[in-house]
């Protein structure tokens, strides 16, 4: 029978203990920073809500969504071009070239709305009443009003009759808040 005499020194023990765990906490969030960096580089831009390579028509149904999308993200959408239809809607610290293209977002049951829209501009946007429906198309870009925000260059603009579905609503289920803060 064999008998082994092991004196243990608590202090070498210790150390050689915490330098373990110290090495196993830098493994770990070596492995967790290359995989957070490394999924953020293979997701999906954020722009996919909006094709880069044609004219991109707003409906009723993507409206609100769109509009809260771009406005979240405006560098994501410089360069974009859209259509869509809605009325003209000014207010008093705007140039004369300058227009909200609005529509109204229902936000309660009973029919509550809000005037919701892009800013836009057009040089001849003056000879388009407060109220008249239009149809405009134009490019994303990005300015400044009262902060950053989206601005649409309308590059074409025709009156239209007011249409059916005047009315938006507020952003659908698939809207994925990109920030934070809502």
């Amino acid at each position: 029978m064999f008998i082994y005499n092991i004196k243990i020194n608590g202090s070498k023990t210790f150390k050689n203990f915490f330098i373990g765990v110290v090495i196993l906490v830098i493994m770990i969030v070596g492995i967790v920073s290359f995989r957070v960096f490394q999924g953020a580089s293979n997701s999906p831009k954020v722009s996919s809500c909006l094709p880069q390579n044609k004219v991109t028509k707003l409906t009723t149904t993507n409206y609100s969504t769109i509009l809260k999308t771009v406005h979240e993200n405006i560098d994501d959408y410089v360069g974009i071009q859209i259509n869509f239809i809605g009325y003209v809607y000014r207010v008093m610290d705007l140039t004369e070239t300058q227009f909200v293209l609005a529509r109204n977002m229902i936000v309660s049951s009973d029919f509550q709305s809000v005037v919701v829209g892009f800013l836009c501009e057009h040089e001849n946007a003056k000879n388009f009443e407060d109220g008249s429906w239009v149809e405009i198309t134009g490019k994303i870009t990005k300015g400044n009003y009262h902060g950053d925000m989206p601005i649409v260059k309308v590059t074409e603009m025709k009156k239209v009759n007011k249409p059916n579905d005047e009315f938006v609503y507020p952003p659908d289920e698939s809207y994925i808040p990109t920030s934070g803060v809502l």
